[in-house]
This record gives C-alpha cells, structure tokens and sequence, in this order.
C-alpha cells in the first residue's frame, strides 16, 4: 500500500469505494427498503386488521411479537449464511420470502393464516439488514463504515414513510387486500434488480480462500459463534442496540396509532402524521449521528446514552402528564426524540464492527442485531398483555419501556470499560501491521 493511501484513512486491503460501489450498495439498500415497507405495514393497519381479523389487543400484538421472535430467532443463522454464502444469495432468498408473506398477509381468509404469512414476512426480513451491512463492508473503506451504515438505516425509514403515508391511505381507498397485494410488487422489482446488478464484492477483493476452506468445516457454526461473542465490543453492541432501539420499533410498527387515537384523542390523520413525524426525525438524525461517529469515535456511547435518556424523559412526562391528553406540544417532542431511537441503535453495529475481523462480521452483525428486536418482541407483548388486564390503560402499558431500559443502561455500563481496552489494543495492532507494510 502507498503511503498517500495510507495517510487517506484506508487499511490494508480496503475496497476502493466509488460510484461502483454506491450503486452496487444502492441495490441491496432498496431491497431493506422494500422489507422496512413491509415490516411496519402493520402499523398503519392495526386497526384495520383488529377489525377484520375480530381480535383483542393481546392478541394483535402477538402479529408483531411472532414476526420480530422470527427475525431475532434468524439473526445468528443469517449471518452465519451471509459470512459462508456471501451477499446476493441471502439477500435474492430474504426478498422471496417476505415478498410471499406480504401477499400472503393480502389474501390471508383468518388469523391463523395472517400469522404465518406474518412469519414467513418477518424470516425474510430478517435477510436483508445483515446483508446490507456486509455489503458496505465489502464495497466501501472502513473509515467509512459508520456513515455507510447510517446511511443504510435512513433509506430503511424512508420505507417506513411509504407505509404510513401511502400505504395507509390505500388501505383507505381501495381497500386491505389490493392495498397489501399491490405493495408486494415492489419484491418482485427488487429481485429483477439483483438479478441483473448485484455483486457481493469488487473485482480483486474476493474473501480469502482459508476462510472458504474453514467455512465447509463441522466446526464453523461454533467457532463463528464463540469468537464473535468472547469479543465485548460484539456484546456491548448488542446491549446498545438493545436499549436504544425498542422505544421507536413499538410506537411505529403496532401501539403508536392506537396510544395517538385510543388514548390522546387524536384522528387517524393527525396520529399519522406525527408517525410521519418519527420517520422524518429518525432520517434527519441518523445523517448528524453518522457524521459525527465517523469523525469522533469517542462519541459513540455519549450518543446512545443521551438517547436513551432523552426517551425516558421524554415518555415519563407523557405518561404522567395530568389530565386525560398530553398537550400536541409534548406529543411532537415524544416522537420527533423517538425519531433518534434508530440511529442510536446502529451505534451498536460501530461496536461490534472494529472488534471482528471481515470474515466474522456477518456473525457480530446478526449477534448485535438480535438485540433490539428481542427487547421490540418482549415490550409489544408487555403491552398488549397489560392493556387487557388493565383496561386499555395505556399509562401503566407503556411503563414497561422503562424496565427494559434500565435492563440495558446496567449492561452497557458494565461492558464499556472492556471493550474500549480491547478496541485500542486491535487499533494498536492495525497501526504496527500498517507501518510494517511495503509501499506499492
């Protein structure tokens, strides 16, 4: 490597990046738009499918409760294929299922068929994020990495945006089964998309042979596994990811019309706006989060903590708000500061991505991954069990954000101190291997 390469912030065996690279990368993140779109359809329809399904609140939950239990159930699995199998194959197999499950969900006769479709929707799903990951990491320098990865999760939300503005106003004027079976033509284009342009790497920086050879050995499942977790930096990531993101997934993909309609008062309308809301604060803030990641490192915990905090106080003075509705005012601050939930959990993948190398970060992606979700998964069922048992008393209901939070504040404090020695001892270890590297 050249020294002026060097100086530029590139490592040893760094992709190139450029337009390639960008429109290479642009074609995985349409596929996790299209799954975002999908994903949280059901946010804009709870109601709808309340109604046409005839089921209670606890019973609506379980739809998202199943979808989330089996995308953070694949997590591991996922990107244990996406290190052994590479980028386009899981990505091509994640569009096919939730492109079934979409239109599976459309012409569903009953509950029970609803929910499998909702599973099938929710493993696909589960293929796309990692995948994305990965493939930034393959096409684009490390140093660009945080940004790259926000970036990801801003196109993602902007599929949220198409479910609660267009979506919902399909639901509105055709009607649940052409609303949900005209969306899931957007699978169908995304797969031609991959079919035609999709490259796991570039040209000249294929994985290493060795990693291909270790990847067909009995052992690698759990080698893949163990050595990402002995990692903190993989764990504290997963913590991170698991405190900070939960609060927005709940409000966007199931109780947040219900919370702004049943318990605020509000109309469909002015409730879809401030879901509209969330999304445009989450895009907004996930580009200053990402440029200030990718300039300052040491920003990073700062950042997922002040959210976190942010959120709780924000949701306690909803919540014991006096009198039967909070004020717009401090509606608008709930959901323009939950519009930082997503950004904040991508911080986890900034922990998790320096302390693996390449042909783990698939398995440190998938492990760190799991966590929002698990904690999305457990707060949409606290809900809905306790809006039952309480009456529809969306106070105590929403209380349980609280709990999970404290769960993961404990943990990412008592991880930090060991994955920062272990980040500046691999940051050590990559300037000896730098220096010592001959000029091209």
């Amino acid at each position: 490597m050249s020294s002026s390469a060097t100086r530029a912030g590139r490592l040893p065996g760094d992709p190139p990046g450029g337009r390639r690279a960008v429109f290479v990368w642009s074609i995985g993140v349409a596929v996790y738009f299209v799954a975002i779109t999908f994903r949280t359809s059901l946010g804009v329809a709870g109601l709808d499918a309340a109604d046409r399904f005839h089921v209670n609140a606890s019973a609506l939950s379980t739809f998202s409760i199943l979808q989330l239990l089996v995308y953070a159930g694949m997590q591991i699995p996922v990107g244990l294929m996406v290190d052994r199998l590479g980028t386009k194959k899981v990505l091509t197999l994640g569009a096919v299922l939730f492109t079934a499950g979409q239109l599976g969900f459309a012409l569903a006769p009953s509950y029970g068929t609803a929910l499998a479709a909702r599973a099938l929707l929710g493993c696909g799903d589960a293929m796309t994020f990692i995948s994305v990951l990965r493939l930034g990491t393959r096409w684009f320098p490390a140093r660009r990495g945080p940004l790259v990865a926000q970036l990801a999760g801003l196109v993602g939300m902007a599929g949220n945006l198409v479910s609660t503005l267009v979506l919902a106003r399909l639901l509105h004027d055709v009607g649940w089964t052409r609303a949900f079976v005209g969306s899931a033509l957007a699978g169908v284009v995304v797969l031609v998309l991959m079919a035609l342009f999709l490259k796991d790497h570039p040209e000249g920086y294929e994985p290493p042979p060795r990693a291909a050879r270790d990847a067909a050995g009995p052992g690698f499942v759990r080698e893949q596994i163990a050595r990402s977790w002995r990692e903190p930096g993989t764990r504290l990531g997963l913590w991170v990811h698991f405190t900070t993101q939960f609060p927005a997934m709940v409000f966007l993909l199931l109780w947040g019309l219900p919370f702004l309609v049943e318990a605020q008062g509000l109309g469909r309308g002015a409730a879809g706006d401030l879901l509209t809301l969330v999304v445009l604060s989450n895009m907004a803030v996930g580009l200053v989060f990402g440029q200030i990641v990718a300039r300052h490192h040491a920003a990073r915990l700062p950042l997922a903590l002040g959210t976190v905090g942010a959120t709780a106080a924000v949701w306690a003075g909803v919540l014991v708000y006096p009198g039967a509705h909070a004020p717009t005012w401090l509606l608008v601050v709930l959901c323009v500061v939950l519009g930082a939930c997503g950004p904040a959990s991508m911080i986890g993948f900034d922990f998790a991505r320096p302390a693996n190398p390449p042909e783990r970060q698939g398995t440190a992606s998938g492990i760190t991954n799991m966590g929002g979700f698990v904690a999305s998964m457990t707060t949409l069922l606290a809900v809905g069990v306790l809006l039952d048992a309480t009456g529809d008393d969306y106070r105590i209901a929403f209380s349980s954000v609280f709990v999970l939070q404290a769960l993961g504040v404990s943990q990412i404090l008592r991880l930090r101190g060991r994955a920062a020695r272990r980040e500046r001892e691999r940051l050590v270890a990559s300037r000896v291997e730098t220096v010592h590297v001959p000029a091209a």
